[in-house]
């Protein structure tokens, strides 16, 4: 086990993307740090299993968006990862309903809400972005279910300020070992104490103290990585409190987005030659699942369903996830394709108890509640993971960042205290992947 019973220079608490990559930025600096991690394994959000026909299956992110721009696509390399940089076709999903002329209507009805959305991000006054909605528009639905897959949430929910701050360069890649495993896979050789949750962070005296259920932790600064539901739920308890910190948590709520994987067995005519196309259970609806068709080539459904829907299907269970793509899949195919599809695995990131939800989106009237949460306190305590990012938030990326940018003000804070840096001797435990 590592050894807690001395101080650290730093203290990074979660081992997601952005505890990680602060991390192994602390290390690259020769400091002394720890990454506390409550789970059994490091990734947090991002989390590949493999599937039965030796396939990768991220859980969570899966996306290198910003592919181009996105530090993990160079980290990904350096590892020997295979990226799949197959562009997505989620712009043509029309077309394959209703044909061109829907597909050129829809694009336009698009471009003018994303339109008002950057308006509304240069604006001085924030509202919800179901406000934004020409009233009538028969593509309405069709921006709010994508809404549920990219806030986790339905645009009445969504700050619109927030929503039209987000910078993708749109290149979408995928890491076909998995996102997750390759986010594992760069904490390797980092010191990790897994299975320890942090109940306090006491940060009066001259060292700051974690309490945890494995006893405590004292370093000179602490790096709090965690998913902005865990500080909004104040599960982590602070010494002393910090309720600025927990009400801009609370207006970053983190939006239940889940996936369910089924198996695909046998031919189907409508199947044939459909191998990572992207289908919308329903044009007409907010309640609706994206599904990847053969991901890779693999025989594999990919079913992704966000907001309220999410929620519903995850209490529900695998069983009645499945239950509800079948159905939609009937919509697409027919009856015939139910016999063919089976449950392989599903994400459950809503009641995860060291998640409580997907990704952050900003609810209206807190779009500036990111750069709260970001800030540090007294030079001791700094901020880092995807709800900290303005441009980039809910991306492994935009965590990555983050948790690179709070590393560097520790390190700024511990030069300017002066005193020696804690013995780089110490013993500690790699994260194996």
């Amino acid at each position: 086990m590592t050894d807690m019973n001395r101080e650290y220079d730093v203290a990074v608490i979660g081992a997601g993307a952005a505890g990680i990559a602060a991390a192994r930025l602390l290390q690259e600096h020769r400091v002394d740090a720890l990454l506390v991690e409550a789970r059994d394994r490091v990734g947090g959000r991002a989390w590949t299993v493999p599937g039965d026909g030796g396939f990768a299956i991220d859980l969570g992110c899966e996306w290198l968006h910003s592919a181009d721009v996105n530090p993990w696509t160079r980290i990904a390399r350096e590892l020997g990862f295979t990226l799949d940089t197959t562009a997505p076709d989620w712009g043509s999903r029309v077309a394959w309903f209703e044909g061109e002329a829907a597909q050129r209507d829809w694009q336009r009805a698009m471009a003018a809400f994303y339109d008002r959305l950057d308006a509304a991000a240069a604006g001085p006054e924030d509202r919800a972005a179901s406000t934004l909605l020409e009233p009538g528009n028969r593509w309405n639905a069709l921006l709010g279910a994508i809404s549920n897959w990219a806030n986790g949430a339905e645009l009445d929910r969504v700050s619109a300020l927030d929503y039209g701050r987000y910078d993708p360069s749109n290149v979408n890649w995928r890491v076909l070992e998995g996102y997750g495993a390759l986010i594992a896979r760069q904490a390797r050789g980092l010191p990790v104490a897994l299975e320890t949750v942090v109940e306090r962070i006491e940060h009066g005296g001259k060292r700051a103290r974690l309490v945890t259920n494995r006893g405590d932790i004292t370093a000179r600064a602490v790096i709090v990585a965690l998913p902005a539901s865990i500080i909004a739920e104040e599960r982590v308890g602070f010494s002393p409190a910090l309720p600025g910190k927990a009400a801009a948590a609370r207006g970053l709520p983190l939006g239940s987005v889940n996936k369910l994987f089924l198996r695909l067995d046998g031919d189907h005519p409508k199947l044939a030659g459909l191998t990572d196309r992207h289908l919308i259970g329903a044009l007409d609806r907010v309640k609706t699942g994206s599904y990847q068709i053969r991901p890779h080539g693999w025989p594999v459904i990919a079913c992704f369903y966000g907001g309220e829907l999410s929620v519903e299907l995850e209490r529900a269970g695998i069983a009645a996830m499945a239950d509800f793509a079948a159905q939609e899949l009937a919509g697409l195919f027919g009856s015939a394709i139910k016999p063919m599809v089976a449950p392989l695995a599903a994400s459950a990131w809503t009641d995860d108890p060291f998640a409580r939800g997907s990704y952050s989106m900003a609810l209206p009237g807190h779009a500036d509640a990111r750069e709260v949460l970001a800030a540090p306190v007294n030079d001791r305590l700094f901020f880092a993971g995807e709800a900290c990012s303005l441009p980039h938030f809910g991306t492994a990326h935009g965590a990555l960042l983050s948790g690179e940018t709070a590393a560097r003000a520790a390190l700024a804070a511990l030069s300017a205290d002066r005193t020696p840096l804690a013995s780089r001797a110490a013993p500690s435990t790699p994260a194996g992947t």
